[in-house]
């Protein structure tokens, strides 16, 4: 793989703005009007979201992703997919690069709803 270019620079207070959060994937469901979209519901500590991910072709056993932990942007506008209504987005990495993508998860067990950065 030869690395996208690096995107423009941006100042600090903009990378402050993003909300990144460790979630424990706590369900697992087809979206059925979408061939693409994963609905998984991920505990944050002090609630719990749906979120709405591309990534069913991607996952053979989809529900080893069943307590898996990793990271998610909380502070998006909710927006409607497939019919749906998706309450934040999964920080995947590879994606972009066409790589296949990977879920990017914590060394070790962290508590739900902590934030990177």
């Amino acid at each position: 793989m030869t690395p996208a270019p690096i995107k423009p620079e941006i100042e600090f207070d903009d990378l402050e703005k993003i909300d990144l959060r460790v979630g424990t994937i706590t369900a697992v469901s087809e979206v059925e009007k979408s061939r693409k979209l994963l609905r998984l519901h991920v505990d944050f500590g002090d609630h719990t979201r749906t979120i709405l991910s591309g990534m069913k072709q991607e996952r053979e056993d989809q529900q080893s992703l069943v307590g898996v932990q990793t990271l998610f942007v909380v502070n998006l506008a909710p927006r409607k997919m497939a019919g749906e209504l998706s309450e934040g987005m999964l920080f995947d990495l590879g994606f972009s690069d066409g790589v296949k993508p990977m879920l990017a998860i914590p060394e070790s067990p962290m508590p739900s709803g902590c934030r990177a950065g």
